[in-house]
């Protein structure tokens, strides 16, 4: 809205551009040109009047007085001025109008925005001046409607056929009035507005020391009131020709990006209410602000939204949410971050050191927190990193349409369909109070990643995580470890999967997990003759394909860190008798098991004894490597597990050794 401002104080401007030709000399002469620009005001429809308009010849200084505008078009925009100087003016060719300087005093605009409630909006503004001023000579063409788009194009076209070494404002008051109390009223102040080098549609920087905002609604009944306070707002390298370029509803088709800003960057910035928290931030910083024109069609958004305060239908929701998407998939901003934010809340506030994202085609390529520290009743809360990666923003607003109609829910390989609108995510250096113990729970490393999707379900994945916490003696399987000495556990994961489509094979690997003094165990899991279908959300479909998928190698490697000698030492609590003895009747009992079984695999006999050795030995490793003989179906091979494990055995080769 300031470049509105500015736009139509350059409108003025502009206005009064055609009056010096080589006979401006005299009074009468001046007087009549000026005249002659108010009535094309007027002869569009609108309404234009003037005051007392006088000329210094020996300055080249001309003089209006109390200037009033009113557009033609519905809804109405006005402007007054209340005194409009040129100091040095002239005209360095038929179609250019410039001057030293120029200064406008009491100017007061007032728009409406017909999109959602009849927001009234006013601005005030004591004075601005402009210095070495040249723009056009004669008044722009007015925009076919007032709504807010067309008023910031034509504005945006002005500027950039201007050329100024600079702009400023002192000061900038304006109100806004919805009219509807549930939505409420607004105050709005900028302190030294100012717009440098204006030239061939680029302004090199446009900064604001401060700006503040006070916001009041009633959308329960009750008053609420928001207060804002942001500090040192800069803008470098503005395009005014791609700002115009973007909103040209005659490049509805153009796909390209244009650069508006290179960068925007801003200082603190405070949110206050009396009901909700205080919010700070330090600083602000984006990088490379640009858009499409295809995508970012703001006019069809704004005719989207519903009158007052009507609710939108499933069918109004689902039409606002597509094309916000599209703006979503219209606008590109390279970096941004966000620098100390913090938040104070009677149950306990929190800070955050960073906030970063990019975005384009409507995804972030990351979306990154950074430095979180927070309280709790029971104790404080830090996180060195969170982090999501590609989140699909325009994707999830048109999946959030889906549900718009509670009466038709989307079907299900829909409702899955969000998993493909996020890439993985990450989470580092995690802290967090454990019950009331007082003790952390620790996270150094979650990673999730997924991809390779067939439909909506991705057929590849890793997991990784390395944590660590407080073992609980309420939780019965905990017991035997708190029994034996230990007070916490940390757990170290590794899990990938993937499918190969050509070779319709799935693999479990890598699969390895270390749990912190106890063991260290590895494995390679795979499955042959996987279908596509397999992956169908259908479950008869899925059933039906399950039946052809064939269980191939497995491998398992387990080295003992101490794990053995808790189990035997549990052994030995339970049956009252020494770790030897407990450790010598667990041996026995597995190679009497192998004796006993009737099965006449060797090689499950010695993949017995070889677990015989791991626990006789302790600190060793057992390897165990199942290769199938011939076709061994999954499923099949899956029940028999449950019902008789050796003859599920018998239908693989078994490898195994132990060894230090």
């Amino acid at each position: 809205m300031v470049k509105i401002l500015l736009g139509l104080v350059a409108a003025v401007v502009i206005a009064v551009g055609g009056f010096f030709g080589f006979e401006f000399y005299t009074q009468h002469r001046i007087a009549s040109e000026v005249e002659t620009a108010f009535e094309q005001i007027r002869a569009g429809g609108g309404k234009a009047s003037h005051g007392k308009v006088s000329f210094d010849l020996k300055s080249r200084t001309l003089r209006i007085a109390d200037i009033t505008t009113e557009s033609a078009s519905q809804p109405p925009v006005t402007l007054k001025i209340g005194s409009f100087t040129a100091l040095g003016v002239g005209q360095p060719d038929a179609t250019r109008f410039s001057a030293d300087a120029i200064e406008a005093s009491d100017l007061e605009l007032n728009t409406r925005m017909p999109a959602g409630a009849d927001w009234q909006v006013t601005y005030k503004v004591p004075r601005i001046t402009a210095k070495d001023f040249s723009g056009p000579a004669n008044l722009p063409r007015p925009p076919a409607t007032s709504s807010v788009i067309d008023l910031y194009r034509l504005v945006i076209e002005q500027l950039g056929a201007v050329t100024a070494s600079s702009i400023t404002a002192p000061s900038v008051a304006g109100t806004m009035n919805s009219g509807n109390p549930a939505l409420g009223n607004g105050e709005f102040a900028y302190s030294n507005l100012a717009v440098r080098d204006i030239k061939a549609g680029k302004i090199a920087a446009v900064t604001l020391d401060r700006m503040t905002f006070t916001a009041t609604s009633q959308p329960k009944g009750k008053p609420e009131k928001v207060t804002g306070d942001l500090a040192n707002l800069a803008v470098q390298d503005v395009d005014m020709v791609a700002a115009a370029a973007i909103l040209d509803p005659q490049r509805s088709n153009d796909e390209q990006y244009y650069r508006v800003y290179r960068q925007v960057t801003a200082g603190a910035y405070t949110i206050t209410s009396g009901q909700g928290p205080a919010v700070r931030i330090d600083g602000l910083t984006a990088d490379d602000i640009g858009a499409r024109p295809s995508r970012l069609q703001l006019a069809a958004l704004l005719a989207t939204i519903p009158s007052g305060t009507a609710q939108p239908t499933p069918a109004q929701a689902r039409e606002m949410m597509e094309r916000m998407a599209r703006i979503y998939e219209g606008v590109r901003i390279g970096s941004a971050e966000m620098r100390g934010l913090s938040m104070d809340m009677p149950e306990g506030g929190f800070k955050l050191a960073s906030l970063r994202f990019s975005l384009e085609n409507g995804k972030t390529g990351e979306f990154a927190v950074e430095g979180f520290d927070g309280r709790t009743p029971q104790g404080p809360v830090k996180l060195a990193r969170f982090a999501l990666k590609s989140v699909d923003i325009a994707g999830l607003l048109r999946m959030t349409a889906l549900f718009s109609n509670p009466a038709q829910p989307p079907a299900p390989d829909q409702a899955l369909g969000m998993i493909a609108l996020l890439e993985g995510a990450e989470l580092k250096g995690f802290a967090a109070p454990y019950k009331n113990t007082g003790r952390p729970i620790n996270v150094d490393l979650v990673s999730l990643d997924w991809g390779q999707f067939v439909g909506p379900i991705p057929s590849k994945a890793r997991l990784t995580a390395k944590m660590s916490g407080p073992l609980d003696a309420t939780h019965p399987g905990q017991r035997m470890l708190i029994a034996a000495g230990l007070d916490k556990m940390a757990i170290d994961l590794d899990l990938g999967t993937a499918w190969t489509e050509a070779s319709r094979s799935f693999v479990l690997e890598p699969v390895t997990v270390e749990l912190g003094g106890m063991l260290k165990a590895s494995a390679r899991i795979s499955l042959a003759n996987v279908p596509r279908e397999a992956f169908s959300i259908n479950p008869l479909q899925a059933v039906a394909v399950a039946t052809l998928i064939e269980a191939g190698t497995i491998e398992l490697t387990v080295r003992d860190l101490g794990v053995v000698d808790l189990a035997v030492a549990h052994y030995a609590r339970t049956q009252n008798v020494s770790r030897d003895a407990a450790r010598q009747a667990i041996v026995e009992d597995i190679r009497s098991s192998a004796a006993t079984s009737g099965t006449s695999n060797a090689d499950a006999v010695a993949a017995a004894e070889a677990l015989a050795r791991f626990i006789e030995t302790p600190r060793t490793t057992l390897t165990l490597k199942l290769t199938p003989l011939g076709k061994v179906p999954a499923m099949q091979l899956f029940q028999a597990l449950k019902t008789d494990p050796l003859d599920a055995l018998s239908k693989f080769r078994i490898e195994s050794t132990t060894a230090l």
